[in-house]
């Protein structure tokens, strides 16, 4: 019975990873046909709706009035911005490109946590920065379609968002499970996208068949599926399985731009990602301290919430949506 849960846990692992890693490709068809906008809005739409769907059955409960305005600040980072800088970056740089730069958003996370959430920084911690950012560097300085260019720089924008959309779901995370603040910040996300809503249509009305099947399967898989899976698999799996396995996703998104887009990417570049991925490896072998804040909701906290305990996902988690 241990190792079958295992299994499905690790297929749930397997699983994300792939789909995370091919939203970047996705992406590339997709803003082709809807435009920076279009796509933005309806990837989050389709998103936040089939996670609406879900919440009865999952039993995601209704967030507390005091946590809206860190669950906006969510919304607005980690999906609303993100999806814009993201898109609007793959305009330009190469689908594998993006995802290497995307990869050092745990350096941003745990640089943000410090100064925001006064987490103490380690020697590992400094250094692993320091490299992910050399990385990233290379990455964006390569020559070709993912050169240095603005477009890069506002990808490596987007990685700043997500990091602050991590720091800013740690003190949700300590009353609520993944999968609602997941829901939540989808939910946000979409209501502050909604000026993009006018654009969205007259881009979808002359959009090619294969953006909008594009955007289907990032709303529904990458976003809404993915998120599922990965909840199911942290809950389930060591931190440092599920951690290591992210690593992946940069690799993956290459091999899929490769047999999808044939984009074959520069030897600087797979340079500068794997400087990136050992940075950001060199982060997570840090040995977290427990900070009192962090212990379990115990019943003379009159502010907690009845329920299941928070899911504890990795500084170098995606987010919602990582790509």
């Amino acid at each position: 019975m241990q190792s079958r849960l295992i299994s499905s846990s690790l297929l749930a692992l397997t699983g994300t990873v792939v789909l995370w890693a091919s939203a970047f490709p996705a992406i590339r068809v997709g803003v082709d046909g809807l435009g920076v906008q279009g796509l933005s809005f309806l990837r989050i739409m389709i998103a936040a709706v089939a996670l609406l769907l879900v919440a009865p059955f999952a039993k995601v409960r209704t967030p507390r009035p005091g946590d809206l305005p860190m669950i906006a600040l969510c919304g607005a980072t980690g999906i609303t911005a993100y999806q814009l800088l993201l898109n609007w970056g793959e305009v330009k740089v190469a689908a594998g490109t993006a995802s290497l730069l995307i990869a050092i958003v745990p350096a941003f996370s745990v640089l943000l946590g410090s100064l925001v959430l006064k987490e103490r920084l380690s020697r590992n911690i400094v250094l692993g920065s320091v490299v992910a950012l050399a990385g990233a560097a290379i990455v964006s300085m390569a020559k070709g379609a993912g050169g240095f260019t603005a477009s890069a720089l506002v990808v490596l924008a987007a990685a700043v968002v997500q990091g602050v959309y991590h720091v800013a779901t740690k003190p949700l995370l300590r009353h609520y499970t993944g999968l609602e603040v997941a829901t939540y910040a989808m939910t946000a996300g979409a209501v502050l996208a909604l000026p993009l809503a006018p654009a969205t249509w007259h881009a979808a009305l002359r959009a090619p068949a294969d953006a909008l099947v594009s955007v289907l399967y990032l709303g529904l898989l990458p976003s809404a599926l993915g998120f599922v899976i990965w909840a199911y698999a942290v809950a389930r799996l060591p931190l440092a399985v599920s951690t290591a396995a992210l690593y992946l996703v940069a690799p993956v998104a290459l091999l899929v731009s490769f047999l999808w887009l044939g984009e074959v990417p520069h030897l600087i570049e797979l340079v500068g990602g794997a400087v990136s991925i050992a940075g950001v490896i060199m982060i997570n072998r840090r040995v977290p301290a427990r900070p009192a804040a962090d212990q379990p909701v115990t019943a003379h906290d009159e502010n907690a919430r009845p329920g299941p305990h928070r899911i504890v996902e990795p500084v170098s988690g995606p987010g919602p949506i990582k790509e």
